[in-house]
């Protein structure tokens, strides 16, 4: 067999094992690029190239930054400013809101990082506003679809096709240069979103919904009695608290009044120091007029905006909850504990335990007197910091009920390192628009900075990257390689151009939508672009036009991924939220991709000449 067949053998069989889906895509990626080098089309250095490519080693980037606004709070920011200006009654200016905001975070973050920051948020509004998640969710993919035509940083495809037009000497796409077409794009999906969506989606909710954080710390200091009668006070410097060891803190004059901890007044967290300084906290826990009495008494100040509010002082921006359980065969089992002890690891505090959903020890035991003896199934509230909470519940001695990062994503709008997040989203925006640097430089800049910063560990990072498109990318590049260097890409652009004849450059577009959409709503629209492009770039060259509007017609086509849930992870994401069947998709996806087309034949051509 000649090159060009193996390479036609090889691409056929990757569509149909990706159709079949059967077997995981990285599987089906790695068989590919192994199976160039084994037919001998390609060297183990090409077949393997791809993993070093500056595409994919952006694109991995992308999702450490994509978890870094995460993590930080500032997407479960974005979303309850979607909850203040939705409103209750108008489902339109609720569908417009959400598909504004979700195209703007995928412009910055990647479709997969925007939906599945934004997913929960978008079920939580289906619950409290009583909407059928079903009428919210394929609207909020398919708008992210629309919104990663915004910018460069939207989608590995639009990476993909400025790199393409670098290599073709044509020159790569700006940074919001694809906002021509992303513009209109995004605005006619939220017209026919608005005005047909309710009749063509269907009316019900899924099976199993994302929980709902927002309320999480009401529920917990509610369950353990803690919901009023907690007092932060702040040390001030005239207090005779100042200079006084930890231990030495003394309520016994106040009887009523129980010490639940010292915080240190910088990091919320349990009091490491060997003395009280000004700006630390007091946890104290009693009658309300009492612990102001105590206070005035002793120079502390309260936190006004939180006074005997459980939820507001154990639980914010800088310290959170925990629910712990203890589990059968744990070495915490027989060892007693007390509220306000603090744990061995001297970065979280005891705040109540609970035995067969019964409160045993928060209220009746004295800070560091009785106390009880742990048994299996006994819970037990811890509080600190979240970077406490982070590092010391991974604990082979206690089960966490709900993570506590999970419950820092959704419930702490703007926590700690939000900023910083911010600050580096916006240094790697204007990297990229100014090319200062490479895309990849920039990625891996702003990546390094979240973890440099404190916002996400390197294990963190490392979690973070969607590892099957990192891997699917690198792996799927090497066709394209294939089909360049053994004549493939031309021979099947030869074909292209003879099939559409005399009809012109605006015919070729034609082609080449339908090729990609086709392909792209069985396959995963990266490697659908990535078998594409090399072919469009081969016809436009054998046509003698520029293939600027080639490229970028070919960007738009992958991104018209509508009519299967398999098309994009995305689809996928919210079938089981949704309630969706595979036959749903189509109905309000045909309209869509019709519109697709319009835009990418049509429009393309006006913007990018020829």
């Amino acid at each position: 067999m000649s090159p060009i067949a193996y390479t036609g053998t090889i691409i056929a069989v990757a569509v149909v094992l990706f159709v079949w889906n059967k077997l995981p895509v990285v599987f089906v990626a790695m068989l590919t690029a192994l199976a160039l080098w084994a037919s001998g089309v390609l060297t183990i250095g090409q077949a393997l190239g791809g993993f070093g490519d500056p595409a994919v080693i952006f694109i991995a980037s992308l999702f450490v930054v994509s978890s870094g606004l995460e993590v930080t709070g500032v997407t479960a920011w974005a979303g309850q400013l979607l909850i203040r200006g939705a409103g209750e009654e108008s489902r339109a200016r609720l569908l417009i809101l959400t598909m504004i905001l979700v195209s703007l975070l995928t412009a910055l973050i990647s479709v997969n990082g925007a939906v599945a920051a934004l997913l929960p948020v978008v079920v939580v509004i289906a619950v409290r506003l009583k909407r059928n998640s079903s009428q919210l969710l394929m609207p909020l993919v398919f708008a992210a679809h629309a919104g990663s035509m915004l910018a460069l940083t939207g989608t590995p495809v639009n990476v993909l096709v400025s790199e393409a037009g670098q290599d073709a000497g044509v020159g790569g796409f700006g940074f919001f240069e694809f906002a021509l077409v992303g513009v209109p794009l995004l605005a006619g999906t939220m017209a026919i979103i608005v005005l047909f969506g309710q009749k063509l989606l269907p009316e019900r909710n899924g099976a199993t919904m994302p929980a709902d954080f927002s309320r999480h710390a009401n529920t917990l200091v509610e369950q353990y009695g803690l919901a009023s009668g907690i007092y932060q006070m702040r040390v001030r410097a005239s207090s005779p608290f100042i200079g006084v060891a930890p231990s030495a803190v003394d309520l016994s004059s106040h009887p009523e009044l129980q010490l639940v901890a010292i915080q240190e007044g910088e990091t919320a967290g349990p009091l490491r120091r060997p003395l009280v300084e000004e700006g630390d906290h007091l946890l104290v826990r009693g009658d309300a007029e009492t612990a102001a009495a105590f206070a005035a008494a002793l120079h502390l100040a309260f936190r006004e905006d939180a006074a005997g509010k459980g939820e507001d002082t154990l639980f914010n921006r800088s310290s959170g909850l925990a629910e712990v359980v203890i589990p059968p065969r744990s070495g915490l089992i027989g060892q007693s504990v007390f509220p306000g002890m603090v744990t061995d690891s001297g970065d979280l505090i005891v705040l109540a335990v609970q035995r067969a959903s019964t409160e045993i020890a928060a209220a009746s035991a004295t800070r560091g007197k009785g106390g009880i003896v742990l048994q299996a199934g006994d819970t037990m509230l811890l509080q600190g910091t979240w970077k406490a909470l982070d590092v010391h519940l991974d604990d082979p001695d206690v089960l966490v009920v709900n993570s506590p990062e999970l419950v820092r994503r959704q419930a702490v709008p703007m926590g700690p390192g939000a900023r910083q997040a911010i600050v580096v989203l916006f240094a790697m925006v204007l990297l990229l628009a100014t090319g200062i640097v490479p895309p990849a430089v920039a990625g891996l800049l702003a990546a390094g900075a979240i973890i440099l910063s404190g916002i996400m560990s390197v294990e963190q990072a490392y979690r973070a990257v969607g590892w099957t498109t990192v891997i699917l990318v690198g792996a799927m590049m090497p066709l394209s390689t294939a089909m360049v260097q053994t004549g493939a890409a031309k021979l099947m652009a030869e074909h292209l151009v003879n099939l559409v004849g005399d009809a012109g450059p605006v015919a070729l577009l034609a082609g080449l939508f339908v090729l990609t959409a086709v392909m792209g709503q069985l396959i995963s629209n990266t490697a659908t672009a990535l078998i594409v492009i090399p072919i469009g770039v081969a016809a436009a060259s054998a046509m003698g036009v520029s293939p600027r509007p080639v490229l970028m017609s070919t960007a738009v086509a992958a991104a018209a991924a509508f009519l299967t849930p398999i098309a994009t992870p995305t689809n996928l994401m919210v079938m089981g939220p949704g309630g969706y069947a595979f036959s749903d998709y189509w109905k309000l996806g045909l309209p869509l991709l019709m519109w697709f087309f319009v835009v990418s034949v049509f429009l393309v051509p006006l913007i990018w000449r020829f």
